[in-house]
């Protein structure tokens, strides 16, 4: 009877055994987001944060092959899951996809603060780039055969605009959310107007 040969054979991992691990690199990437948001990226070592997540340095490094490297894939998860939330009000009016982004920097704001304060770092800055970019085609998408050249400026522009105000505001605590969200929608319908779009359009984006 003929002996088969096995040993080149590629073993398939339990599919639970890959939810395990992918389950366990979310939590990790979680808690990463608050250490950095707490103490900044300076701050922190891999051993600290391997210590504040409950887990060894070396499982740590198995994960993430270095503080960099978890630096990025959190900011990484962290955009992803904003594009899912701006994304999950479909078409819904401008007011309401502003407010899912308002209300996240409401609850996180160190994070926010913390990328802005990594925004040199070109690995973050190509994060913010693709985010704000995305967040503009929206914008762009939703206004269909009315988008000029000035409106497409204006729209991106705005977007920049948008962190300064955010930034000051998380900064200076004396703003509340609502009167950001006025000065915002005040700026860009003030802008897209100067920019040639009907009022009448401006209403269908606020909703």
């Amino acid at each position: 009877m003929p002996c088969r040969d096995t040993s080149l054979r590629p073993v398939a991992e339990p599919a639970y055994k890959r939810l395990q691990v992918d389950a366990r690199r979310r939590l990790l990437l979680d808690r990463a987001t608050e250490l950095f948001a707490e103490y900044g990226y300076d701050e922190l070592s891999m051993s600290k944060i391997g210590r504040e997540a409950g887990i060894s340095k070396a499982l740590l490094y198995h994960y993430f092959r270095s503080k960099r490297d978890l630096f990025e894939a959190a900011l990484a998860q962290a955009a992803e899951e904003h594009l899912r939330r701006v994304g999950a009000t479909g078409d819904a009016p401008l007011v309401e996809s502003l407010d899912v982004w308002l209300d996240w920097i409401d609850t996180h704001r160190d994070a926010y603060l913390a990328l802005q304060r990594s925004a040199g770092i070109p690995e973050v800055r190509e994060l913010i780039e693709r985010v704000r970019e995305e967040t503009a085609q929206r914008l762009l998408d939703s206004l269909g055969d009315r988008v000029t050249p000035p409106v497409r400026t204006t729209v991106r522009a705005w977007l920049w605009y948008m962190d300064g105000v955010c930034l000051d505001w998380v900064r200076e605590s004396d703003l509340d959310r609502d009167a950001v969200r006025g000065l915002l929608l005040g700026t860009l319908f003030g802008a897209l107007t100067a920019a040639g779009l009907d009022p009448a359009t401006l209403g269908e984006l606020a909703g």
